[in-house]
């Protein structure tokens, strides 16, 4: 197990995916900009001159993006093990996993093999000295690209396809209740450590899920981390109405920048708030977002952007339903931290200044030298 954990391999991962994000919100806008407008994904069958618009151009890019996401993954991860030297292998190991419709796990999986790989050659194949200037630019790139590209598609990536057919398959043919199973489990994950391991962690697999054109997880998820800061702003007010005290001065001074980064989706804002009453913000947020996961799955709110908070919704296929999600989310978090916050004393409002006592300049001595 310790062997296991010197890989660092959520590490790596999580790197991977924070390299990634830009790129996947920045093709969605441009799928969701394009398609709005009545544009068409043409990214399989290519761009021919004259022979499409302008929005049928941004929908091309953005699904382009989209596309390489198993690309994009593995080169992130393999840069993340082994530096410079694992960005060919990496790039080798994300094409084979699309060319083989290995899907994203492949390339996460690719990007593993690429990176360790690299570290081994670096360190057991002995060049003379004439040939050390060669090894990070020819000689680890040929043949960590050679031995991952054969190892992906010989090796695992009739295992992988079929795998990720399998649960693609499997999702999309969820029942309602299925889906609401898989709502709550999303909903409540993600937010109980408020964008730490567990929420990236869960942020991977509905990424996962996102490369296999299935978005209502990954939406679930940033849906929720959008309204739990704004919960938590909600709570304020409940607790007035039901004449409570469930927020310090400096709380409440954090609760006026907590809640706009939630509404542009950035949930760790909403940290300093509720560390004083831990268990219960917990509790408070895993029970709204359980009921905003199940939400946005029954609902279908299907987002082709996995970040930007309120900004999502005009990319969906039915916006309500996202803002349904979110208006549940809200409601659900900030009635349950009202009613089970503790009731804090108020704090005294008048500060006395203490006078400082005046020096006595008849004891001040000055010595001459």
């Amino acid at each position: 197990m310790e062997k296991i954990k010197s890989l660092n391999l959520k590490g790596h991962l999580l790197t991977a995916i924070s390299y990634m994000i830009p790129i996947v919100c920045g093709g969605g806008f441009l799928v969701a900009i394009g398609m709005a407008f009545g544009g068409t994904n043409m990214y399989s069958d290519g761009l021919v001159q004259g022979s499409f618009t302008f929005w049928d151009a941004l929908a091309t890019m953005g699904g382009a993006a989209l596309g390489l996401l198993p690309l994009i993954i593995a080169v992130g991860i393999a840069f993340s093990i082994a530096g410079k030297p694992g960005i060919a292998p990496g790039f080798v190991a994300g094409l084979s996993a699309i060319a083989i419709s290995a899907g994203f796990i492949g390339g996460i999986l690719g990007g593993y093999i690429a990176g360790f790989l690299v570290l081994a050659l670096i360190k057991h194949i002995k060049v003379p000295a004439w040939a050390k200037g060669l090894m990070p630019t020819v000689i680890i790139p040929l043949i960590s690209s050679f031995v991952t590209g054969l190892v992906m598609i010989y090796v695992f990536g009739v295992p992988i396809a079929a795998f990720t057919e399998w649960l693609t398959n499997v999702l999309l043919g969820l029942g309602t209740s299925s889906k609401l199973v898989l709502g709550v489990v999303i909903g409540s994950l993600c937010i109980v450590d408020f964008g730490g391991p567990i929420n990236k962690t869960v942020y991977a697999f509905t990424l996962t899920l996102l490369a296999s054109g299935i978005k209502e997880p990954v939406t679930a998820l940033q849906l929720v981390n959008t309204a739990t800061p704004i919960g938590f702003g909600l709570a304020y007010f409940i607790a007035k109405l039901l004449h409570k005290n469930i927020y310090e001065e400096e709380q409440i001074e954090n609760l006026k920048s907590a809640v706009p980064m939630g509404v542009l989706n950035i949930v760790e804002g909403v940290i300093p708030i509720i560390m004083s009453d831990l268990v219960r913000g917990i509790i408070a947020s895993a029970i709204g977002g359980a009921c905003g996961g199940a939400i946005t799955m029954i609902f279908g709110a299907d987002s082709t952007v996995p970040f930007g908070g309120f900004l999502m919704l005009p990319t969906m296929t039915r916006p309500w339903t996202g803002l349904l999600a979110i208006a549940v989310n809200v409601v659900v978090t900030g009635l349950v931290y009202a009613v089970i916050a503790k009731d804090k004393p108020a704090e005294a409002t008048v500060n006395e200044m203490e006078e400082e006592e005046e020096p006595d300049l008849d004891d001040l001595e000055i010595e001459v030298f």
